[in-house]
């Protein structure tokens, strides 16, 4: 094996990168290129009841929209295919026809009943369920019996007893396993296609990986690894066992958990920013070391090392996530930020699916309005609600404000100045504004507050000129007037 860092992700292609996953894609990605390495994506395939290359395909999708690039795999190729387990299988059989001949595979030919059987009975006597070796030691005369009642066999691996098997992990240290908890597992399965624990070994020793680096949760496959790289007598790669992601509650997450979202598109398809995204899930249990949240992609790679993994639980923080991401829209380019917003303005039925010049600008000045304040471009529709009714409903707060003195007077002589406007602009706005105070003697938020419940409904928005000049003249002058109505039989 040479002395170059080899990471890979391999995934199953179900089609969705769940955040778990992408992390630990991306924490695979800034150690390879910190290190100068590279970083491979690799497909399990074995589960054949998935459609695979629609899934393959979405799930890549997802990787490059995080902007996560790969040097080998299965759309690019590389020197150490194929990509894809399933294409793999005649590599798998030969490796495990050697450790049948080795003595530390054999055949086993227990039913799912039988399995099922031993495995409740184990748990009526208090023990830890495991595979009790009853086919250990079948003679050849054995096997042709089973076979002439159609059984077909598993393989399975002679796990040696009494013995304990030490990984030396990168975040948490010497983790030790008892044999004699393991039992003796599948390796193939009855129709030929190999499991997990197997084809990991055989592609990881393969394509030379030289870190294995993944979520808490594979921590428990990791002995059952060692111990078949050790009766191929092969060098183990350097496992990291990154922490467990928590939901907001504390909790392990669960697909059915409906406290946050699970996958990666699905941010994408509210309107978080990709670079957000990843830097949220790069401080989900890695430290830099400072007081600094915010980096780019080059400043990751720059400070990441495995060694600053941690093994506390990581909180998936939404909210912090959302001033995250915020902070990354305030800064975004308009023009990218207003195609992210116009589908979900569209969706809504808001805009029309086919915008001319003028419309496209409208819509590119509303993001503008709201750019400070989104945490995700979807949240444009709930935003700029004000900005799409045919009559606005005023809250108790607004009500209160159309009660004040004087409100009836600046409302119908500011209707006038805007009315009088030759060119409506949001610095012409502001110049009604200021005549309209001069006239009226009212200032301040005497002034502005009515005007701004008025033309919203909201005693809180966005910057008033701008809003009243997306809003247009006669929109603003109808509900000026509406306003001013109810103000003077207040």
């Amino acid at each position: 094996m040479s002395n170059e860092v080899r990471v890979r992700f391999a995934p199953s292609p179900t089609g969705h990168l769940h955040i778990g996953g992408a992390r630990s894609a991306l924490f695979n990605y800034l150690f390879a290129r910190a290190q100068g390495g590279k970083f491979i994506v690799r497909i399990e395939d074995t589960d054949q009841a998935r459609n695979i290359q629609e899934a393959t395909d979405k799930l890549l999708d997802s990787l490059k929209w995080l902007g996560l690039e790969w040097d080998e795999s299965t759309d690019i190729g590389g020197p150490h295919g194929p990509y894809r387990s399933m294409e793999r299988v005649d590599i798998y059989t030969s490796y495990i026809n050697q450790l049948i001949e080795a003595g530390w595979a054999y055949y086993c030919y227990m039913t799912a009943e039988e399995l099922e059987a031993e495995r409740e009975a184990q748990l009526a006597r208090g023990e830890m369920p495991k595979y009790s070796g009853r086919d250990r030691n079948l003679t050849k005369e054995d096997r042709e019996a089973y076979e002439a009642k159609g059984l077909k066999p598993v393989v399975r691996f002679k796990v040696p007893t009494g013995e304990t098997v030490v990984i030396d992990d990168v975040v948490r240290g010497h983790v030790s396993f008892d044999t004699d908890g393991i039992g003796d597992f599948v390796i193939c399965r009855s129709d030929g296609v190999p499991t997990y624990n197997f084809a990991v070994v055989i592609d990881d020793h393969l394509m030379e990986i030289s870190h294995v680096v993944r979520g808490e949760e594979h921590l428990s496959n990791a002995p059952r690894q060692a111990l078949i790289y050790k009766a191929f007598g092969w060098e183990p790669p350097r496992f990291a066992h990154a922490s467990l992601i928590l939901n907001p509650d504390g909790q392990k997450m669960s697909k059915r958990d409906e406290t946050i979202m699970q996958f990666v598109e699905q941010y994408r398809d509210y309107g978080y920013l990709p670079e957000a995204l990843v830097n949220f899930l790069a401080l989900l249990g890695w430290s830099p070391g400072g007081e600094e949240e915010l980096f780019t992609m080059d400043e990751l790679i720059e400070q990441f090392s495995l060694e600053r993994v941690s093994k506390a639980p990581a909180i998936f923080d939404t909210n912090k996530l959302a001033w995250m991401n915020n902070q990354y829209v305030k800064d975004a380019d308009l023009d990218r930020l207003t195609e992210l917003a116009l589908p979900h303005l569209q969706q809504a039925g808001l805009v029309s699916d086919s915008l001319n010049e003028d419309d496209y600008a409208w819509v590119k000045e509303l993001v503008s309005l709201y750019q400070e304040q989104m945490h995700y471009a979807g949240e444009i529709v709930e935003l700029s609600g004000l900005f799409f009714k045919d009559e606005l409903a005023y809250d108790e707060e607004a009500k209160e404000v159309l009660g004040w003195d004087n409100v009836g007077p600046v409302l119908r002589h500011f209707r006038e100045e805007l009315l009088a406007l030759e060119a409506f602009t949001p610095e012409a706005v502001k110049q009604a504004t200021k005549a309209t105070q001069k006239a009226t003697g009212q200032k301040g938020k005497q002034l502005f507050m009515p005007i701004r419940v008025a033309v919203s409904g909201q005693t809180h928005g966005p910057e008033l000129p701008r809003a009243i000049h997306l809003l247009g003249r006669d929109v603003v002058a109808a509900r000026l007037e509406q306003a001013a109505a109810i103000a003077e039989n207040a």
